[in-house]
Order: C-alpha cells, then sequence, then structure tokens
C-alpha cells in the first residue's frame, strides 16, 4: 500500500468513527428530545440515520428498522409525514412543559413571551408536517 493510499484509509476511517460519534450523540439527543419539547427530536434523527448511512451500514439498517422510531424516520424521509398520535403527544408535551415552564417557574415576562413564541412555531411546524395515516 503506498503512502498516500494509507492516508487515504487512515483519513477514512477517522471520518467513519467520527459520523458514528456524531450520529449516535444525535440519537441520544434525539430520544431525549422526544421528553424535552425544545429539543427538536426530528431533524436530530434524521441527522443520525444521514452520520449512520455514510459511516456504517450496520448501524444505517439498525436505525431505519428500528421498532421504535424507524418507521417515524422512514416515513419522515418518504414525505408520508408523521403519525396523529405523534402530533397530539408532541403538542401535549410541549405546551404542558412550556405553560409549566412559563407560568411556575420563570417570573421573567420577556422569556415566557420567548417560551410562547417559540411553542407557537413549534405548533405551526408540526401541523404543516403532513399526517401519516397509513398502518403504525
Amino acid at each position: 500500500m503506498s503512502n498516500r493510499t494509507a492516508k487515504n484509509h487512515e483519513n477514512n476511517s477517522l471520518v467513519k468513527m467520527l459520523l458514528i460519534i456524531a450520529g449516535t450523540i444525535s440519537l441520544l439527543l434525539g430520544i431525549i428530545g422526544i421528553f424535552i419539547p425544545l429539543l427538536p427530536t426530528t431533524p436530530l434523527l434524521l441527522l443520525s440515520a444521514w452520520c449512520y448511512f455514510n459511516s456504517s451500514e450496520k448501524l444505517y439498517l439498525w436505525v431505519m428498522h428500528n421498532r421504535i422510531f424507524g418507521r417515524y424516520i422512514r416515513n419522515y424521509q418518504e414525505g408520508k409525514g408523521v403519525s396523529l398520535f405523534f402530533k397530539i403527544f408532541t403538542l401535549i408535551l410541549l405546551w404542558g412543559t412550556i405553560i409549566y415552564t412559563s407560568f411556575y417557574v420563570l417570573n421573567h415576562i420577556p422569556l415566557r413571551l420567548l417560551l410562547l413564541f417559540i411553542a407557537l412555531s413549534v405548533t405551526v411546524h408540526v401541523y404543516l408536517i403532513p399526517t401519516y395515516r397509513g398502518k403504525l
């Protein structure tokens, strides 16, 4: 193996390792985002799938066929959208957390307004995502 080929192989291995690490961190944050409304679940899960696609076929297939979020990622990527259950669950969790935080934790009115604006923006975003009506 020539020196140049060895360097390219080392660079490719390093890039793949960094993508696997980034994909795993993104996946963990996406899962946490299911329960913390201000953490964007969908972009993090999509980023995770992209990182795995570009680094590890095994991890990519695992994330795409995972029984918990695989169908969610595939439906979103294919433009089918997300289920009505997911939309309702997301909005209930979002608004419950925002209202509780705004009125029981924060005393600063501009921060309350900012949180309410964010919640409204996320609500519009969720509304605009197509509703998948196929088999769950």
